[in-house]
């Protein structure tokens, strides 16, 4: 029977702590939440270590799954269909800058919700998992349990959904509204 000691849980913590916080935050959007599940997620490391085995996925992977199987919990106990709204992600997604700069990123953020609100739930998951965790396709296929060709066509794809859609919003912005004069 495997144990984690205090020293291992530290190093594995401090390894994978951005991964599982940015994989959580890019699912439920909710600063408050994020904080509680990464710590349900290395709570259950701490306990499920021993069924760990390195045979059939890297630590990181495992950590992974753990993390998402955490957020279906989460969504399952809140009786949610559907990702809760972005708009609260938003507040977390702007770094510090001149407030020229917080402008600009903040209508970037704000189109950036729109565009991966016109995803399904499992293509923003995968876009969660290789942008916001950090995974790469492989590991992502182990995680989905899907194959590593399916998972680069969905990201592919759905990376093509983000593009039209921004190009679509791009074209419609160029119009001048009528009622107000202004751009988009």
């Amino acid at each position: 029977m495997k144990h984690v000691d205090r020293q291992m849980f530290a190093a594995i913590y401090e390894a994978q702590f951005k991964r599982v916080y940015n994989y959580i935050s890019y699912r439920i959007n909710n600063h408050m939440d994020t904080e509680d599940l990464v710590s349900q997620v290395f709570s259950k490391v701490i306990e499920k270590y021993d069924g760990f085995d390195a045979k059939r996925a890297a630590l990181s992977t495992w950590i992974i799954s753990i993390a998402r199987n955490t957020v279906s919990d989460y969504f399952r106990d809140k009786q949610k269909n559907a990702l809760v709204e972005l708009d609260l992600m938003e507040p977390y997604l702007s770094s510090g800058g001149i407030p020229e700069d917080i402008l600009i990123k903040s209508e970037q953020n704000k189109a950036l919700i729109k565009a991966l609100d016109t995803l399904t739930n499992r293509e923003r998951n995968l876009i969660a998992l290789k942008y916001g965790a950090e995974l790469n396709n492989k590991e992502i296929a182990q995680v989905m349990e899907l194959s590593e060709s399916n998972v680069g066509v969905i990201i592919f794809r759905s990376l093509q959904k983000l593009r039209a859609h921004f190009e679509k919003e791009e074209s419609v912005c160029k119009r001048i509204t009528p009622k107000t004069g202004r751009m988009c």
